[in-house]
Formats: C-alpha cells, structure tokens, sequence
C-alpha cells in the first residue's frame, strides 16, 4: 500500500469516520493525523525494521499503526476508547503483524504484554500520538518500569517535549526535565503545526525521541529519594533550594544544619532549583540519605 492511499490524509481520515458513525471525544484528547509526511518522520525517528517490534498507544483510525505494520516487525496497538475497536481492526485486516488491545496503558501489565506481543522481536520501540492529557503518567510508566525498550518516539504538547529536553539554567528546565533525561536521551524532531489533525489542537505540537539509556548518567542508591528530593527543589520555582529545602527536610529546625549539607553537596544556599544539573541533585541525595533526610 503506498502513501497516497494511506489512512493519513483528509479525505480518507472523514470517510472512515463517516463509515463507522465515530464521534470525537474530547475527554480523550482525540486528534487524528492526517499528513502522511509528519507520519513519516515519526517512523524516521523511531529507526525500525522488520526484526524490531513497535508499541503504540492511542492509535485511533490506524494511520500510524498502518506505517508501523508496513515498516516493523510485531506491532501492538492498545487504544481505551472501544468504539474504535471495530474500525482498527476493519482498517488493519490486511496487516497480520499487528495486535490491537482494547485497554487503558496506565493499567496494562506491560512486560506480560511484551513477552506475549514481541516474541521474536530483537528490540522494541513505542512510536504514539499521544494524548496530551495524559502524556507525562504514560511517559513516565515506560520509562520507570524498565522495559526493553529502544527508542519512545512520540508526538505530544510542544511545550511539554521542550520542558523533557531542557537543560539547566532555563525556565523549562525543572523536575520532569531531570526524571526524563535520567532514563533517556530526549532529541526533539519536528515541530507539528495543528493544521494536520482532525479536529486541530489548541496547542501546538512536536515529535520528541527518547533514546532509552542502558544505564542512568548518575549514580543513585534510591531512586524514590532521589525523585522525591527535586520534587521538593521545585516546590515553588521563584524560592531558593534552601527555602524549598527546608519546607521539605528542616522544617523544625534552624537553616544552620542544611547549609552546611549544601555547601558539602557543593551547592551555594541562594540557587535557585533550575541552575542544578542531575549530578549536584545526585550528589545531594546522597549526603541526605547519609544523614537519614527522608
């Protein structure tokens, strides 16, 4: 099937809606792509080939999981809405590596689905549009329950794939920015314009790949601690990480003892959260597991 009889174009896109009755819910942050060549780039990114299996959540009519089947190896598609069913596997028939789930992702047993879907797949990849309301808790599970993943390449809010790319020092930089970049390597791909989906967004969008790391680029003894700790260092942005901190960890004592565990950290008590890499965050919930701070 080539690209001009794909899913992702206008005309095809409202013919399956009309076919099928479909509605658009916009509870689930329903926007459907309908350019083939931002599509493109999507399955670019992900770098798949026939020994690779792919993961989408959200699939909607099918567009990209029509591209995933026609360039990967085992493709699994999870989708909540179940009025999309039908259609998915209507539009989907004449793919044979492809399992549709109906299931919501945040409540799927995932390494199971793995080791079901991706038998003889060397490596896996998630390629999604996701649904923006929703993006950070999916991205997060994927990343924190380790799972044999090479690449998660996904289109989701503009502003939130340049808040995961951030490096220190700017105003997007902040908890999310560390979470994301200590299980990955965020690259942003494209920028999307809202012209490109039915119905168009209010925001605007962009492609993000995170490459998977095999290891964190920092060493931590708990990484519960470690989460918990810049959580609390961007409590409120405009305070320093000494006011945040001690709201956090000191809060019946003086400013004297946490000082003192700054400076050691090597951290001056006026910074502000944002000017810290991942490394004096690191080095900090190391000397503050060390003296019992939880």
């Amino acid at each position: 099937m080539n690209d001009r009889e794909g899913i992702a174009s206008p005309k095809r896109t409202k013919e399956i809606i009309a076919k099928h009755h479909f509605s658009f819910k916009k509870s689930l942050g329903q926007n459907f792509l309908i350019d083939q060549n931002i599509l493109g780039k999507i399955v670019d990114a992900a770098d798949l080939d026939k020994s690779k299996g792919a993961l989408e959540i959200g699939p909607g009519i099918g567009a990209l999981t029509e591209k995933l089947a026609l360039n990967a190896g085992e493709v699994a598609a999870v989708e909540i809405d179940r009025r999309l069913i039908p259609i998915l596997n209507d539009v989907l028939g004449p793919y044979g590596n492809v399992t549709v789930r109906e299931a919501d992702v945040l409540k799927v047993d995932l390494k199971a689905l793995f080791s079901e879907v991706f038998v003889s797949s060397q490596k896996v990849s998630v390629v999604a549009n996701l649904p923006y309301y929703v993006t950070t808790p999916i991205l997060m599970k994927l990343l924190e329950e380790k799972l044999p993943l090479e690449n998660i390449v996904v289109m989701i809010q503009k502003e939130v794939a340049e808040r995961m790319s951030a490096s220190p020092g700017g105003k997007e930089y902040g908890s999310l920015s560390i979470a994301v970049q200590y299980y990955s390597e965020p690259e942003l791909v494209c920028i999307v314009p809202r012209t490109v989906f039915i119905p168009q967004p209010n925001v605007e969008s962009a492609v993000i790949r995170l490459k998977v790391r095999e290891k964190p680029p920092v060493e931590v003894a708990d990484e519960e601690h470690f989460f918990t700790l810049v959580q609390a260092s961007f409590t409120q942005r405009r305070k320093t990480i000494a006011n945040n901190l001690k709201a956090r960890y000191f809060a019946q004592e003086g400013r004297e003892r946490m000082e003192g565990l700054l400076a050691e950290a090597g951290i001056e008590p006026s910074r502000r959260a944002e000017t810290l890499s991942m490394e004096e965050y690191a080095r900090l919930s190391a000397i503050f597991l060390r003296e019992g701070l939880r």
